[in-house]
């Protein structure tokens, strides 16, 4: 039941309300060249991992893959459909459960009255959430190994637009690939 419900959250949520809260890390290999990387394909579906997240929920992948093709397109990349590409686009996700413990003490969590009988004022609050990860992988087609990647993080969110929902995976794409190309001016 529990991966039925991941499986829906991420049908219906993907990454953050309003991208302000994404972590993103990336890292490359400086040995390419990425001056050269200008055309790209998708990863074929015989080349993703099928216990993926995005590979079970085809609606959601589709949606990624929308705005890594926007933000790939206006760093000046061309899709193209053939094995000819300079490099290959794997993106996958995963979903984990996050438990955020904080203690609430006298005067908003500053400590306060202590009575070794009664204890202080306040308590402790436990938050469970679910967080997101976007992995973006640019793979050299030539030699086949990993050239650059991207990763964000953020808190779920549900929602009930899908033009909301595809405008959020938007602002998260375009910042986790704010660095690719690594050396590039920003843009």
């Amino acid at each position: 039941m529990k991966k039925v419900l991941s499986f829906l959250l991420i049908g219906l949520a993907i990454f953050s309300s309003g991208c302000s809260s994404v972590s993103v890390r990336t890292d490359y290999d400086p040995e390419y060249d990425f001056s050269t990387f200008k055309t790209y394909r998708w990863a074929n579906a015989n080349e993703l991992n099928p216990d993926d997240v995005l590979a079970k929920n085809p609606l959601a992948y589709k949606r990624v893959q929308d705005a890594v093709n926007n933000t790939l397109e206006e760093k000046g990349r061309t899709l193209v459909e053939s094995d000819d590409a300079d490099f290959v686009v794997h993106a996958h996700a995963g979903v984990k459960e996050r438990i955020q413990v904080y203690n609430t003490g006298f005067y908003g969590g500053y400590g306060g009255w202590y009575d070794p009988w009664w204890g202080s004022y306040g308590g402790t609050n436990i938050s469970h959430y679910e967080e997101g990860t976007l992995v973006i992988d640019i793979i050299h087609w030539e030699n086949k190994k990993l050239a650059w990647r991207g990763t964000g993080a953020a808190i779920l969110s549900g929602y009930r637009d899908s033009e909301r929902m595809q405008k959020n995976i938007d602002a998260m794409v375009a910042k986790t690939m704010a660095d690719f190309p690594p050396g590039a001016a920003k843009q």
